[in-house]
């Protein structure tokens, strides 16, 4: 392949997958869209001169790994930049079903949410059901055990349901985060 064609192949990969990346990045950085725009640019980078090795195989799996690995190494650091000073006492309240609104308000509200789960509880809680991965894909991606992976994604499950109690949503018949008919 020639260098002209990889640069081509990259930059449709990049067009391609750009949302959805960018989506995972923000929930892996608790919303953050400054910093996940910056950690996604940063997998980019590193795609991109593994780009050679891993176009003809599985691209996209090698930058959620960068990904979650890039967000777990920001989240130990301490500063990150400015942090708000006002803070909301409680969620709004959710609008009327037949609101159009009702469904960003929803995930809106599962952002914040996720954002209080630790780092890797937050991985593994997007990866298994906002990205749909199987349970040896996730653990793959953290690098750890499939059992580990159960584990932290049964806890973050676990402390959603006990935050969406303690801020009022109260019991869910069906996670609001998952995509897919399987639990």
């Amino acid at each position: 392949m020639t260098r002209q064609a990889r640069s081509e192949a990259f930059d449709r990969f990049v067009a391609d997958r750009w949302p959805t990346l960018l989506h995972l990045s923000r929930l892996l950085t608790a919303g953050d869209r400054h910093r996940a725009e910056d950690l996604l640019q940063e997998a980019l980078v590193k795609l991109w001169f593994a780009w050679p090795r891993v176009a003809d195989q599985a691209p996209e799996a090698y930058v959620r790994k960068i990904l979650v690995r890039a967000a777990a190494r920001s989240a130990r650091r301490r500063w990150w930049g400015e942090q708000p000073m006002d803070r909301l006492d409680r969620l709004p309240e959710p609008p009327e079903p037949a609101d159009e609104t009702a469904a960003v308000d929803e995930r809106t509200r599962l952002e914040a949410l996720l954002a209080q789960l630790p780092a890797r509880q937050r991985a593994a809680v997007v990866l298994r059901y906002y990205q749909d991965l199987p349970e040896g894909q996730v653990a793959e991606v953290l690098g750890c055990p499939v059992g580990t992976a159960r584990s932290l994604t049964a806890r973050g499950v676990g402390r959603l349901r006990r935050l969406m109690t303690e801020t009022g949503e109260g019991r869910v018949e069906k996670e609001p985060w998952t995509t897919s008919s399987r639990s």
